[in-house]
Protein backbone atom coordinates (compact mmCIF):
# COMPACT_ATOMS: atom_id res chain seq x y z
CA UNK A 1 0.00 0.00 0.00
CA UNK A 2 1.24 3.49 -0.85
CA UNK A 3 1.31 6.31 1.68
CA UNK A 4 2.78 9.79 1.92
CA UNK A 5 5.16 9.73 4.87
CA UNK A 6 7.78 11.94 6.50
CA UNK A 7 10.15 11.97 9.44
CA UNK A 8 9.00 14.55 12.00
CA UNK A 9 11.77 16.94 12.94
CA UNK A 10 13.74 16.40 9.73
CA UNK A 11 13.40 18.47 6.58
CA UNK A 12 13.43 16.90 3.13
CA UNK A 13 12.09 13.52 4.24
CA UNK A 14 8.64 13.64 2.63
CA UNK A 15 8.03 10.91 0.06
CA UNK A 16 5.59 8.26 -1.12
CA UNK A 17 6.49 4.84 0.26
CA UNK A 18 5.13 1.35 0.46
CA UNK A 19 3.79 0.70 3.97
CA UNK A 20 1.99 -2.30 5.48
CA UNK A 21 -1.74 -2.54 4.85
CA UNK A 22 -3.75 -1.36 7.87
CA UNK A 23 -5.40 -3.97 10.06
CA UNK A 24 -8.88 -3.13 11.24
CA UNK A 25 -9.18 -3.34 15.01
CA UNK A 26 -12.28 -3.92 17.06
CA UNK A 27 -14.80 -1.13 16.54
CA UNK A 28 -12.90 0.33 13.60
CA UNK A 29 -13.78 1.07 9.99
CA UNK A 30 -11.52 0.05 7.14
CA UNK A 31 -11.56 2.90 4.64
CA UNK A 32 -10.34 3.42 1.09
CA UNK A 33 -8.60 6.78 1.02
CA UNK A 34 -9.99 9.08 -1.68
CA UNK A 35 -8.52 12.54 -1.10
CA UNK A 36 -6.57 14.41 1.53
CA UNK A 37 -6.30 18.17 1.78
CA UNK A 38 -3.04 20.05 2.28
CA UNK A 39 -2.81 23.09 4.54
CA UNK A 40 -0.28 25.28 6.31
CA UNK A 41 0.01 22.81 9.17
CA UNK A 42 1.25 20.12 6.77
CA UNK A 43 3.83 22.50 5.33
CA UNK A 44 5.08 23.34 8.80
CA UNK A 45 5.31 19.63 9.61
CA UNK A 46 7.48 18.79 6.62
CA UNK A 47 9.56 21.88 7.33
CA UNK A 48 10.43 20.36 10.72
CA UNK A 49 8.43 23.02 12.57
CA UNK A 50 6.94 20.37 14.83
CA UNK A 51 5.36 16.90 14.72
CA UNK A 52 5.64 13.73 16.76
CA UNK A 53 5.70 10.22 15.20
CA UNK A 54 3.82 7.27 16.67
CA UNK A 55 5.63 5.75 19.67
CA UNK A 56 8.53 3.58 18.54
CA UNK A 57 8.47 4.89 14.96
CA UNK A 58 10.68 7.32 13.08
CA UNK A 59 8.28 8.11 10.25
CA UNK A 60 4.62 9.03 10.16
CA UNK A 61 1.88 9.16 7.53
CA UNK A 62 0.95 12.81 7.03
CA UNK A 63 -2.53 14.24 6.29
CA UNK A 64 -5.41 15.30 8.54
CA UNK A 65 -8.01 16.63 6.06
CA UNK A 66 -9.51 13.31 5.02
CA UNK A 67 -12.15 11.78 2.82
CA UNK A 68 -12.59 8.07 2.25
CA UNK A 69 -15.05 5.32 1.34
CA UNK A 70 -15.93 2.64 3.87
CA UNK A 71 -14.79 -0.84 2.86
CA UNK A 72 -15.60 -2.67 6.09
CA UNK A 73 -17.58 -1.65 9.15
CA UNK A 74 -18.19 -3.28 12.54
CA UNK A 75 -21.49 -5.05 13.06
CA UNK A 76 -24.00 -2.78 14.72
CA UNK A 77 -22.18 0.42 13.83
CA UNK A 78 -23.84 3.38 12.13
CA UNK A 79 -21.73 2.85 9.01
CA UNK A 80 -22.05 0.65 5.93
CA UNK A 81 -19.64 -0.23 3.12
CA UNK A 82 -19.77 2.32 0.31
CA UNK A 83 -20.50 5.33 2.51
CA UNK A 84 -18.21 8.34 2.49
CA UNK A 85 -16.57 9.37 5.75
CA UNK A 86 -14.16 11.92 7.16
CA UNK A 87 -11.97 11.06 10.11
CA UNK A 88 -11.80 13.27 13.18
CA UNK A 89 -8.22 14.46 13.75
CA UNK A 90 -7.86 14.73 17.52
CA UNK A 91 -8.17 12.06 20.21
CA UNK A 92 -8.68 12.95 23.87
CA UNK A 93 -6.05 12.78 26.54
CA UNK A 94 -6.25 9.23 27.96
CA UNK A 95 -5.89 10.50 31.53
CA UNK A 96 -8.21 12.51 30.75
CA UNK A 97 -8.47 16.21 31.60
CA UNK A 98 -11.88 17.58 32.53
CA UNK A 99 -12.63 18.81 29.01
CA UNK A 100 -11.58 15.56 27.33
CA UNK A 101 -13.64 13.56 29.82
CA UNK A 102 -16.72 15.44 28.64
CA UNK A 103 -16.11 14.99 24.91
CA UNK A 104 -14.66 18.49 24.48
CA UNK A 105 -11.26 17.18 23.44
CA UNK A 106 -10.74 20.12 21.09
CA UNK A 107 -10.38 22.17 24.30
CA UNK A 108 -7.88 19.84 26.01
CA UNK A 109 -6.34 21.56 29.01
CA UNK A 110 -3.08 19.66 29.47
CA UNK A 111 -1.90 18.85 25.94
CA UNK A 112 -2.14 15.10 26.42
CA UNK A 113 -4.21 14.64 23.26
CA UNK A 114 -3.00 12.92 20.08
CA UNK A 115 -3.75 13.91 16.48
CA UNK A 116 -3.86 12.02 13.20
CA UNK A 117 -0.98 13.01 10.96
CA UNK A 118 0.37 15.52 13.50
CA UNK A 119 0.98 14.07 16.93
CA UNK A 120 1.71 10.39 17.63
CA UNK A 121 -0.89 8.96 15.22
CA UNK A 122 -0.56 8.22 11.51
CA UNK A 123 -2.54 10.50 9.26
CA UNK A 124 -4.86 9.83 6.34
CA UNK A 125 -2.61 10.27 3.27
CA UNK A 126 -2.64 6.59 2.35
CA UNK A 127 -4.56 4.34 -0.01
CA UNK A 128 -6.29 2.71 2.94
CA UNK A 129 -6.70 3.73 6.55
CA UNK A 130 -8.64 2.73 9.64
CA UNK A 131 -10.60 4.90 12.04
CA UNK A 132 -12.64 4.19 15.13
CA UNK A 133 -16.36 4.31 14.32
CA UNK A 134 -16.78 6.88 17.08
CA UNK A 135 -14.35 9.24 15.35
CA UNK A 136 -15.79 9.04 11.84
CA UNK A 137 -18.41 11.34 10.34
CA UNK A 138 -20.64 10.53 7.39
CA UNK A 139 -20.31 12.71 4.32
CA UNK A 140 -23.05 12.88 1.70
CA UNK A 141 -22.24 11.07 -1.54
CA UNK A 142 -22.85 14.28 -3.46
CA UNK A 143 -19.79 15.78 -1.73
CA UNK A 144 -17.29 13.21 -3.01
CA UNK A 145 -15.42 15.80 -5.06
CA UNK A 146 -15.10 18.24 -2.12
CA UNK A 147 -15.32 16.08 1.02
CA UNK A 148 -11.74 16.90 2.06
CA UNK A 149 -13.15 20.30 3.04
CA UNK A 150 -14.97 18.80 6.02
CA UNK A 151 -11.99 19.18 8.37
CA UNK A 152 -11.29 22.88 7.65
CA UNK A 153 -15.04 23.49 7.74
CA UNK A 154 -15.14 21.87 11.20
CA UNK A 155 -12.75 24.54 12.46
CA UNK A 156 -15.13 27.18 11.14
CA UNK A 157 -18.18 25.38 12.55
CA UNK A 158 -16.57 25.47 15.99
CA UNK A 159 -15.79 29.17 15.58
CA UNK A 160 -19.43 29.91 14.80
CA UNK A 161 -20.62 27.80 17.74
CA UNK A 162 -18.39 29.79 20.08
CA UNK A 163 -19.49 33.12 18.57
CA UNK A 164 -23.12 32.24 19.10
CA UNK A 165 -22.50 31.05 22.66
CA UNK A 166 -20.70 34.29 23.51
CA UNK A 167 -23.39 36.36 21.85
CA UNK A 168 -26.04 34.60 23.93
CA UNK A 169 -24.72 36.35 27.06
CA UNK A 170 -27.06 39.23 26.09
CA UNK A 171 -29.30 40.34 23.24
CA UNK A 172 -27.63 39.08 20.05
CA UNK A 173 -28.81 39.94 16.55
CA UNK A 174 -25.64 40.56 14.50
CA UNK A 175 -26.11 41.96 11.03
CA UNK A 176 -22.59 42.34 9.65
CA UNK A 177 -19.54 40.10 9.53
CA UNK A 178 -16.02 40.94 8.38
CA UNK A 179 -13.71 38.06 7.47
CA UNK A 180 -10.02 38.89 7.06
CA UNK A 181 -8.27 36.52 4.68
CA UNK A 182 -9.74 34.69 1.69
CA UNK A 183 -7.99 31.37 2.11
CA UNK A 184 -9.98 28.16 2.69
CA UNK A 185 -10.81 29.00 6.32
CA UNK A 186 -11.81 32.57 5.49
CA UNK A 187 -13.99 31.58 2.55
CA UNK A 188 -15.68 28.86 4.56
CA UNK A 189 -16.24 31.30 7.43
CA UNK A 190 -17.87 33.68 4.95
CA UNK A 191 -20.02 30.86 3.58
CA UNK A 192 -21.33 29.95 7.03
CA UNK A 193 -21.94 33.63 7.72
CA UNK A 194 -24.07 33.91 4.59
CA UNK A 195 -25.91 30.72 5.58
CA UNK A 196 -26.84 32.60 8.77
CA UNK A 197 -28.23 35.49 6.76
CA UNK A 198 -25.50 38.02 7.62
CA UNK A 199 -24.14 40.81 5.45
CA UNK A 200 -20.63 39.52 4.84
CA UNK A 201 -17.48 41.39 3.85
CA UNK A 202 -14.17 39.67 3.06
CA UNK A 203 -10.82 41.48 3.10
CA UNK A 204 -7.80 39.98 1.32
CA UNK A 205 -4.58 41.29 -0.22
CA UNK A 206 -5.35 39.69 -3.61
CA UNK A 207 -6.79 41.84 -6.34
CA UNK A 208 -9.69 40.87 -8.60
CA UNK A 209 -9.60 37.20 -9.53
CA UNK A 210 -10.79 33.84 -8.27
CA UNK A 211 -11.01 34.84 -4.62
CA UNK A 212 -13.09 37.93 -5.31
CA UNK A 213 -15.30 35.86 -7.63
CA UNK A 214 -15.81 33.24 -4.93
CA UNK A 215 -16.76 35.89 -2.39
CA UNK A 216 -19.21 37.50 -4.78
CA UNK A 217 -20.57 34.05 -5.65
CA UNK A 218 -22.08 33.68 -2.18
CA UNK A 219 -23.52 37.17 -2.15
CA UNK A 220 -20.76 38.73 -0.05
CA UNK A 221 -18.63 41.82 -0.72
CA UNK A 222 -14.93 41.58 -1.52
CA UNK A 223 -12.39 44.18 -0.43
CA UNK A 224 -8.81 44.18 -1.71
CA UNK A 225 -6.30 45.53 0.80
CA UNK A 226 -4.36 44.91 3.99
CA UNK A 227 -5.89 47.45 6.36
CA UNK A 228 -9.15 47.76 8.31
CA UNK A 229 -9.21 51.54 7.87
CA UNK A 230 -12.25 51.45 5.58
CA UNK A 231 -14.24 49.71 8.31
CA UNK A 232 -13.45 52.28 11.00
CA UNK A 233 -16.79 54.05 10.60
CA UNK A 234 -19.22 51.30 9.64
CA UNK A 235 -17.97 48.85 12.24
CA UNK A 236 -18.98 45.20 11.78
CA UNK A 237 -20.71 43.30 14.57
CA UNK A 238 -18.41 40.31 14.12
CA UNK A 239 -14.87 39.82 12.83
CA UNK A 240 -13.38 36.42 12.03
CA UNK A 241 -9.63 36.95 11.60
CA UNK A 242 -8.04 34.24 9.45
CA UNK A 243 -4.66 35.69 8.47
CA UNK A 244 -2.68 35.77 11.70
CA UNK A 245 -1.17 39.06 10.46
CA UNK A 246 -0.22 41.14 13.50
CA UNK A 247 -1.55 44.52 12.32
CA UNK A 248 -4.91 43.03 11.35
CA UNK A 249 -5.20 41.17 14.66
CA UNK A 250 -4.49 44.36 16.59
CA UNK A 251 -6.82 46.55 14.53
CA UNK A 252 -9.63 43.98 14.72
CA UNK A 253 -9.79 44.45 18.49
CA UNK A 254 -10.93 48.06 18.09
CA UNK A 255 -12.94 47.84 14.87
CA UNK A 256 -16.13 46.05 15.94
CA UNK A 257 -19.39 47.66 16.92
CA UNK A 258 -20.30 47.76 20.62
CA UNK A 259 -20.52 44.30 22.20
CA UNK A 260 -18.66 43.04 19.17
CA UNK A 261 -16.94 39.69 18.92
CA UNK A 262 -13.54 39.03 17.36
CA UNK A 263 -12.69 35.40 16.64
CA UNK A 264 -9.03 34.69 15.91
CA UNK A 265 -8.62 31.69 13.58
CA UNK A 266 -5.33 32.63 11.95
CA UNK A 267 -2.00 31.68 13.46
CA UNK A 268 0.93 34.11 13.47
CA UNK A 269 4.48 32.88 13.03
CA UNK A 270 5.80 35.12 15.80
CA UNK A 271 9.07 36.99 15.94
CA UNK A 272 7.62 40.32 14.78
CA UNK A 273 7.00 43.33 17.00
CA UNK A 274 4.26 45.90 16.48
CA UNK A 275 3.81 49.24 18.20
CA UNK A 276 0.38 49.36 19.80
CA UNK A 277 -1.49 51.60 22.21
CA UNK A 278 -2.56 49.00 24.76
CA UNK A 279 -4.57 51.62 26.63
CA UNK A 280 -6.79 52.30 23.60
CA UNK A 281 -7.35 48.58 23.06
CA UNK A 282 -8.16 48.05 26.73
CA UNK A 283 -10.53 51.01 26.86
CA UNK A 284 -12.37 49.98 23.71
CA UNK A 285 -12.87 46.36 24.77
CA UNK A 286 -13.92 47.21 28.33
CA UNK A 287 -16.26 50.11 27.62
CA UNK A 288 -17.97 48.33 24.74
CA UNK A 289 -18.24 44.87 26.36
CA UNK A 290 -16.30 43.39 23.47
CA UNK A 291 -14.90 39.86 23.36
CA UNK A 292 -11.75 38.59 21.65
CA UNK A 293 -11.13 34.85 21.60
CA UNK A 294 -9.08 32.25 19.76
CA UNK A 295 -10.14 28.89 18.42
CA UNK A 296 -8.51 25.86 16.83
CA UNK A 297 -9.42 22.25 16.03
CA UNK A 298 -12.89 20.72 16.35
CA UNK A 299 -14.63 17.84 18.06
CA UNK A 300 -17.14 15.33 16.76
CA UNK A 301 -20.17 17.62 16.67
CA UNK A 302 -18.20 20.28 14.80
CA UNK A 303 -17.38 17.76 12.07
CA UNK A 304 -21.05 16.86 11.83
CA UNK A 305 -22.03 20.53 11.66
CA UNK A 306 -19.39 21.05 8.97
CA UNK A 307 -20.65 18.16 6.85
CA UNK A 308 -24.19 19.52 7.14
CA UNK A 309 -23.09 23.05 6.18
CA UNK A 310 -21.25 21.77 3.10
CA UNK A 311 -24.26 19.70 2.09
CA UNK A 312 -26.37 22.91 2.08
CA UNK A 313 -23.85 24.84 0.00
CA UNK A 314 -23.70 25.11 -3.77
CA UNK A 315 -21.55 22.20 -4.96
CA UNK A 316 -20.17 24.10 -7.94
CA UNK A 317 -19.00 26.87 -5.59
CA UNK A 318 -17.29 24.38 -3.28
CA UNK A 319 -15.57 22.71 -6.24
CA UNK A 320 -14.05 26.07 -7.20
CA UNK A 321 -12.35 26.23 -3.79
CA UNK A 322 -10.22 23.25 -4.76
CA UNK A 323 -7.86 24.83 -7.24
CA UNK A 324 -5.22 22.12 -7.51
CA UNK A 325 -5.55 18.32 -7.54
CA UNK A 326 -2.38 16.26 -7.44
CA UNK A 327 -2.16 12.45 -7.80
CA UNK A 328 -0.51 10.50 -4.98
CA UNK A 329 2.26 9.47 -7.38
CA UNK A 330 3.27 13.16 -7.62
CA UNK A 331 2.29 14.13 -4.09
CA UNK A 332 5.34 16.29 -3.46
CA UNK A 333 4.02 18.75 -6.05
CA UNK A 334 1.19 19.55 -3.65
CA UNK A 335 3.71 21.31 -1.41
CA UNK A 336 5.25 23.47 -4.11
CA UNK A 337 4.39 27.19 -4.23
CA UNK A 338 1.26 28.04 -6.20
CA UNK A 339 -0.13 31.24 -7.64
CA UNK A 340 -1.84 33.93 -5.57
CA UNK A 341 -5.23 32.63 -6.70
CA UNK A 342 -4.60 29.15 -5.38
CA UNK A 343 -7.08 28.38 -2.61
CA UNK A 344 -6.98 24.68 -1.76
CA UNK A 345 -4.76 21.78 -2.85
CA UNK A 346 -5.84 18.16 -2.44
CA UNK A 347 -4.05 14.91 -3.16
CA UNK A 348 -5.94 12.21 -5.04
CA UNK A 349 -5.10 9.00 -3.19
CA UNK A 350 -6.51 6.78 -5.93
CA UNK A 351 -4.14 8.02 -8.66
Amino acid sequence: MRALTFEPGSEGTLDVREVPDPRRGQGELLVEGLTVGICGTDRELIGAGYGWPPPGEERMVIGHESLGRVLEAPDGSAFSPGELVAGVVRRPDPVPCGACARGEFDMCRNGGYTERGIKELDGFASERWTVEAGYAVKVERSLESVGALVEPASVVAKAWEQIERIGARSWFEPRTLLVTGAGPIGLLAALLGRQRGLEVHVLDRSGPGLKSSLVEGIGATYHSGSSLAEFAEAKPDLIIECTGAGPLVIDAMTTTAAAGIVCLCGLASGGRSHRVDAGVINRDIVLENDVVFGTVNGNLRHYRDAAAALAKADLAWLERLITRRVPLTRALEAFEPAGHDNVKTVIDLTA
